[in-house]
């Protein structure tokens, strides 16, 4: 696939009113649609009477955005590794690029995880409680490059989210990379190990933005590495040990808690906020998407933020899972046939929260409905996997907005990477999420003003026909249309 083809699509148009001159406000309008557009020019059309209005408030001020984008994993960065230089430049520039995703908002994991090749740590000797032979040489093949590579690409840079799935074996009470705890007396080392890995990739020239605690502390059901917390087990290692080691250590890094799905957030809020000093050392709370594949819970979002208004919330993990990818097949990504890991295993009380999607709309419902309930950032799993959906030591298959094929040294871009890009592209960091009024419940809405002053509004239609809307900004308007089933940016340039 060429450079020029996958970037060539990235064309604006500037779409005016169809009234008097006066009242005329001049938009940039992208559309993603299931009849084949991917980020591509949106025509004028001239529309008498619209059907939809949307009338921005930019007035009504919530959250500061900061950002968007996908994980460096071991598995996205081994591939990287096995296609050719242009294929690996064409996928840094469509995400990292100027003319691309422009991707701000990352994560890595520490030590292994699924996707990885095998399991590691960066602490190997037993017993070592000072972590004198701690070393990230197992990250220097694959992960420490790509990072490099993007950071060279990007020209705002990006913000990296760090997360361990597990401890060292040696340091848990069951000597396993599946399941156990962290077993008290090394509670002071296993915050050690956070300050040398910040240590050590600070000396590659890497700044790490924000760490969480502990990737899903539920558990996964012992299927691949994990290590369990409760909320008050984490408060105590947090406030006691990993808190005062980052300050003392003069680390300026984000920490955030929980690291899971929502539908036990409360639970986690209520104890990470419940005073002064349970909270002090948390910089807010990382989510997940994966215990329903609809349903953003707006409920959940909106108490944890009340709890705790001046706390962060980050969507640190989101993918569809339990699925081979398609390959070159868009129009699968549209249809209502993916399922998710609960579709199998969910009693029947539980099947309505497990349905076949549509994996376009499972990105763009879930990214709309948290930034308008208070989530200030949004983060993909793997940039890229393979076209059995890996590679994955635990043989864990999911998709990636980008797959390649190594043999054949092929790239196809999904439709979930043009979804993706129509939020991380037109929303920056810094940008602040804005009120609407929108008059047609078929519809989702988010709107963000950026530190330029423009103003970016993503619409989703789900709907099987195309809408005829109406876009209102104080005393000026603009009509056009959005396709059926079809996701659309449309940026308001600031008249400053």
């Amino acid at each position: 696939m060429k450079l020029n083809y996958i970037f060539g699509i990235f064309i604006s148009i500037t779409v005016m009113a169809c009234n008097s001159k006066d009242k005329n406000l001049s938009v940039e309008v992208y559309e993603t649609s299931a009849a084949g557009n991917k980020l591509q020019k949106v025509e004028a059309v001239e529309i008498k009477e619209a059907v939809v209005t949307i009338a921005i408030k930019p007035e009504q001020k919530f959250q500061e955005i900061i950002g968007f984008g996908g994980s460096f994993t071991e598995s996205t960065a081994y591939l990287m590794n096995q296609i050719g230089e242009e294929n690996r430049k064409l996928i840094l520039d469509a995400y990292f690029g100027e003319k691309g995703a422009r991707y701000s908002l990352t994560r890595t994991h520490i030590n292994s995880c699924d996707f990885s090749l095998s399991n590691y740590s960066y602490a190997s000797v037993e017993g070592d409680k000072e972590l004198k032979h701690f070393s990230i040489d197992e990250d220097r093949d694959d992960i420490i490059p790509m990072i490099k590579d993007a950071m060279a690409v990007s020209k705002d840079g990006f913000k990296i989210m760090s997360s361990p799935w597990t401890a060292p074996v040696w340091m848990k009470d069951n000597k396993d990379w599946k399941g156990g705890k962290l077993l008290p007396e090394y509670y002071d080392t296993w915050a050690l190990f956070f300050s040398k890995y910040i240590n050590e990739y600070k000396k590659e020239g890497i700044d790490i933005w924000a760490l969480t605690v502990e990737n899903e502390p539920l558990g996964n059901d012992y299927n691949w590495e994990s290590m369990h917390y409760t909320p008050e087990e984490m408060v105590d290692f947090v406030s006691n040990h990993l808190g005062p080691k980052l300050k003392a250590d003069g680390h300026d890094v984000k920490v955030l808690g929980y690291d899971q799905n929502r539908d036990e957030l409360k639970e986690w809020a209520d104890v990470m906020y419940k005073d002064e000093e349970s909270s002090k050392y948390f910089d807010g709370m990382a989510i997940h998407w994966y215990a329903r594949t609809y349903d953003y819970m707006p409920d959940v979002l909106q108490y944890t933020h009340e709890k705790a208004p001046n706390k962060l919330m980050i969507q640190s993990e989101a993918c569809v899972d339990a699925e081979v990818p398609h390959w070159n097949d868009d129009a699968w990504y549209w249809k209502k046939e993916a399922t998710d890991w609960g579709w199998d295993w969910a009693p029947e009380e539980q099947k309505h929260l497990h349905p076949k999607y549509v994996p376009v709309y499972r990105y763009a419902r879930d990214i709309i409905g948290c930034l308008n309930n208070w989530v200030q950032g949004w983060i993909d799993w793997n940039m890229v996997l393979d076209t059995q959906g890996g590679p994955n030591w635990a043989n864990n298959w999911c998709l990636a907005p980008v797959i390649v094929d190594p043999k054949i040294d092929e790239v196809y871009f999904t439709p979930m990477y043009y979804t993706l890009a129509h939020f991380s592209k037109y929303i920056r960091p810094g940008a602040t999420r804005i009120g609407f009024e929108l008059d047609d419940d078929d519809l989702m809405v988010t709107a963000a003003q950026n530190p330029d002053g423009s103003i970016a509004v993503v619409v989703l239609n789900m709907e099987e026909k195309a809408k005829a809307m109406k876009l209102v900004l104080g005393e000026k308007e603009t009509t056009f249309k959005i396709d059926a089933q079809a996701i659309q940016t449309i940026v308001i340039h600031s008249e400053k």
